[in-house]
């Protein structure tokens, strides 16, 4: 269930059989390991593409498709790429303006003389800036060529800004990075996943791309500690000794200690995926910036739940294990007591919200349950830790409000589709972003989006929703599997399936446990998901597949993190 070691796995495959197939690969065979200077590009220890260049006599369409194929070699500005072009047209094609992800062959089609179309069937794309975007189902695009004689040899005289890449191959070409940003009260790093070329320059795209500021779905929800308009002031991040120097602009001097202590955190997190860096150095103009001892930031990244499922099993709410039901002090009875179809706890385990057949409750350690939505058809309520209950009607995913511990609700705006159904609705774990999981005439949904709120924390909206591509089947329940990854459950054909969507990256494999699921609950990491039957049997995931863990229960609960550092 963890993605990115088989996203990694799958890249070594398809690198191997590179290797094997063509002999293009290259790596270092001899040599003694010496110490280094500081180096301005990330070597990473991966195999890479090497493409071959025009073949002589190619006709027009194999131009095309060795083009194409020549895009997995990034070396040298796509030097080899651009051996497919016009003397005049290499100097201006730009192949970083963005990728095509497709799946299955391209096809050609002779157009006339002097042009070639070239149609593919995209999944995704990853735009200059490194987000990677689903399409909900694939699409059809057609891509034009133009050529003219040179030296009596076909070349491209003009051929799409970009790459083409193919879901296998983008996997080793690209690498995807998470940079991180504050949510509003600085207590979590929020993950914005980006694409990366593997071989070209990783850390310094990485605190370009950050400098530059949140994806834009995500704007409005998260803070960045560089004070507007701090740009890198050399051309790049040099990395020496595992120190990565970030050179900035004078905008960086107006950082307080704090912010300054702030900003060499966030690249701390940042440059977490980049295997040559361990620390960070701030420097403005190649003058150190200070960053005082005292200043300690404390934020949380990635905060995690407890491992064993939480459950609600003959009247106790409780965490289950192969000892028996471990209650939750101060809150299992009230909660037991409400007949509860559902729940989410708080990190800390003092306050619940607990959806039932009278309605959306707040049930807190010391107090009487408070009543927070009596609408009728709500679905399962969710928790934030700001104490904040959201409820809404499943006939109206617009119909959303946060109702706090004093009983006030507030409308929340939501730019959710008014034409489907509402399945489940759930607060990340940060509490800057939420899902909303949808039934759209049998189809599933999914839309994350951004938590606005006031300068008090009230939640006042959801921000423009972006859309994951969901898996097939009828949606039944979801949950955050961890800080990047949304675990969603379906039910086909083949009954129950189970598939982690990555927000900014590429879906999981689903996964088919046994029976028939109602609800699934995340744990610490995909790899420790929970799911409950309707004959109500927990299982959770093992290897591929799932596996019976022997406990039972009438209902699952969801869990908030704990959020001490």
């Amino acid at each position: 269930m963890n993605r990115r070691p088989v996203r990694a796995l799958v890249a070594v495959a398809a690198a191997l059989v590179v290797l094997v197939a063509s002999g293009c690969v290259g790596i270092p065979d001899a040599g003694p390991v010496r110490e280094g200077s500081a180096v301005r590009e990330d070597v990473v220890g991966d195999f890479e593409y090497r493409p071959s260049g025009p073949v002589p006599g190619s006709t027009q369409e194999q131009l095309v498709r060795d083009f194409v194929e020549a895009g997995t070699g990034s070396q040298d500005d796509y030097a080899v790429a651009r051996q497919f072009l016009s003397r005049s047209f290499a100097r201006t094609w730009d192949p970083r303006s963005g990728v095509t992800v497709r799946s299955g062959a391209g096809t050609t089609t002779r157009v006339d003389e002097t042009r070639v179309d070239y149609t593919i069937s995209g999944v995704a794309t990853i735009d200059a800036a490194g987000h990677y975007a689903q399409t909900p189902s694939p699409s059809t695009t057609t891509l034009g060529f133009e050529f003219v004689r040179e030296g009596g040899e076909w070349r491209l005289s003009y051929a799409p800004d970009g790459i083409v890449l193919t879901t296998t191959n983008v996997d080793v070409v690209f690498r995807p990075h998470s940079l991180y940003f504050f949510d509003p009260t600085y207590t979590v790093l929020v993950p914005d996943e980006r694409w990366f070329l593997a071989r070209s320059s990783t850390s310094t795209r990485i605190a370009s791309a950050l400098l530059a500021g949140p994806s834009p779905w995500l704007q409005g929800a998260v803070a960045s500690a560089f004070p507007e308009g701090t740009q890198l002031s050399l051309d790049a991040v040099t990395v020496v000794g595992g120190t990565a120097r970030v050179d900035l602009t004078a905008e960086a001097l107006s950082a307080s200690a704090v912010d300054r202590a702030r900003m060499q955190a966030q690249l701390q997190a940042s440059f977490s995926s980049v295997a040559a860096v361990t620390t960070v150095e701030l420097t403005v103009r190649a003058g150190v910036l200070e960053v005082p001892d005292a200043a300690v930031v404390t934020a949380v990244r990635d905060p995690s739940v407890d491992p064993r499922p939480l459950v609600v099993e003959d009247g106790v709410l409780g965490f289950a294990s192969s000892s028996g039901l471990t209650a939750v002090p101060g809150l299992s009875e009230a909660v037991a007591g409400l007949a509860p179809s559902s729940a989410e706890l708080r990190g800390d385990g003092t306050a619940a919200a607990v959806g039932s057949a009278t309605g959306s409750w707040l049930v807190r350690q010391g107090a009487d349950p408070l009543l927070v939505d009596d609408r009728p058809g709500l679905v399962a309520p969710a928790l934030d830790d700001d104490g904040f209950v959201w409820s809404a009607r499943a006939a109206d995913p617009r119909s959303l409000v946060a109702t706090g511990s004093d009983g006030v609700r507030h409308a929340v705006s939501a730019r959710l589709p008014s034409d489907a159904r509402l399945v489940a609705f759930r607060v990340s774990r940060d509490g800057a972003r939420a899902f909303a999981l949808l039934d759209d005439g049998g189809a599933a949904r999914l839309l994350v989006t951004s938590v606005l709120r006031d300068a008090q924390r009230v939640p006042t909206g959801l921000g423009d929703p972006l859309e994951l591509a969901a898996p097939a089947g009828v949606p039944v329940d979801a949950t955050w599997a961890d800080e990047s990854g949304v675990a969603v459950l379906t039910t086909t054909g083949q009954g129950s399936e189970v598939t982690v969507l990555e927000i900014g990256g590429e879906p999981g494999a689903p996964s088919r446990p046994t029976g028939r699921a109602t609800s699934v609950a995340g744990g610490a990491g995909t790899e420790r998901l929970h799911l409950l039957t309707a004959e109500g049997d927990l299982s959770e995931p093992r290897g591929s597949g799932w596996q019976d863990t022997g406990l039972e229960a009438d209902v699952l609960v969801g869990q908030r993190a704990r959020l001490e550092p």
